[in-house]
């Protein structure tokens, strides 16, 4: 049962999601961790996630039982019922969504919200209709880092924004590539990601290298701003680069083999960059970061500053 469960809350995606959330809480917190407000962040982030895929997999069941990559999941194989499923994806994600408001604050706790009902009630249903759908999800998918930087700040301000849009580009040449390798499976299924209607992959392509191209200038932003400092503007732009480069060969190409390695380049380019954020994050970059963004007039302005209130219920 522990393995089925999660098989359906694709507790690997989560992870990912987990580790984006830790480096934003810590980018946020800019040396003033609190270890109870980033493990309340970390594990009702993750809950949250998991609760989302698993309502997400109880919805495309009898879709995902056409498709070869996905038909021995718990629910299309006949291991779990569809009521099992939905009362775990429920119960887990209301449990992530309390952790979130007695450990962080009613930011993190919206923010999450959002990224569940998004991603179950409009990204799922769009799977089978647009292409588009891709957009949607890739939005989903960006909000765990800015999470983390709400649950240490109480605020959206640039830092958080940036990071958010690293993770969104991202996640267009990764998932391009992977539906690039697995189409016809999608075609099968019923679901209208790009590659699946895009047969000669002439779009597929541009937009995955036009993404990966996008993400240095989104990087260079961090140290733009004071998040991180020059070692990081100089390494994340030679990683970029290279993943810029693997873009280009799918993009002439426009095989498997060059959408395998730009898939795998990409489950390696972001750990990568997450750490280099990490490392060149110190208290001389944030003082930076505040002198840019005072002399700028607030360049990006704060939705919401919940920092004065008290945290929890």
């Amino acid at each position: 049962m522990i393995s089925d469960y999660l098989e359906l809350a694709k507790a690997r995606l989560g992870a990912l999601v987990v580790l984006t959330a830790f480096v934003g809480y810590v980018l946020g917190a800019r040396g003033e961790v609190s270890p109870w407000g980033l493990t309340a962040a970390v594990v009702g982030t993750a809950l949250s996630a998991f609760g989302a895929n698993i309502l997400n997999q109880w919805l495309e069941a009898d879709l995902d039982r056409l498709m070869v990559r996905t038909r021995e999941r718990p629910l299309p194989a006949g291991r779990i019922s569809r009521r099992q499923a939905a009362t775990w994806g429920i119960v887990t994600a209301a449990i992530g969504l309390l952790i979130l408001a007695v450990g962080t604050n009613w930011l993190t706790t919206l923010l999450s919200l959002f990224v569940i009902l998004v991603y179950v009630l409009v990204y799922t249903p769009l799977k089978v209709r647009t292409p588009l759908n891709t957009v949607i999800g890739a939005v989903c998918g960006a909000i765990p880092p800015m999470m983390g930087w709400t649950a240490a700040t109480g605020r959206l301000d640039a830092g958080a924004w940036i990071l958010g849009g690293i993770l969104f580009a991202w996640q267009i040449p990764h998932f391009l590539a992977l539906a690039w390798l697995h189409r016809e499976d999608y075609a099968r299924g019923g679901f209208r990601m790009l590659p699946a209607v895009d047969q000669e992959g002439r779009l597929t392509a541009r937009l995955a290298f036009l993404y990966a191209a996008a993400l240095l200038p989104i990087t260079a932003a961090l140290s733009t701003f004071g998040v991180t400092g020059i070692a990081f503007l100089v390494t994340s732009q030679a990683v970029g680069l290279a993943f810029v480069g693997l873009g280009w060969v799918f993009l002439r190409a426009r095989n498997q083999p060059a959408a395998r390695r730009l898939f795998l380049a990409s489950i390696i380019y972001l750990p990568v960059l997450l750490g280099l954020m990490v490392v060149d994050m110190d208290d001389r970059a944030a003082r930076g970061g505040e002198n840019v963004l005072a002399a700028s007039g607030s360049v990006v302005p704060d939705i919401a500053d919940l920092s004065q209130l008290p945290k929890g219920l």
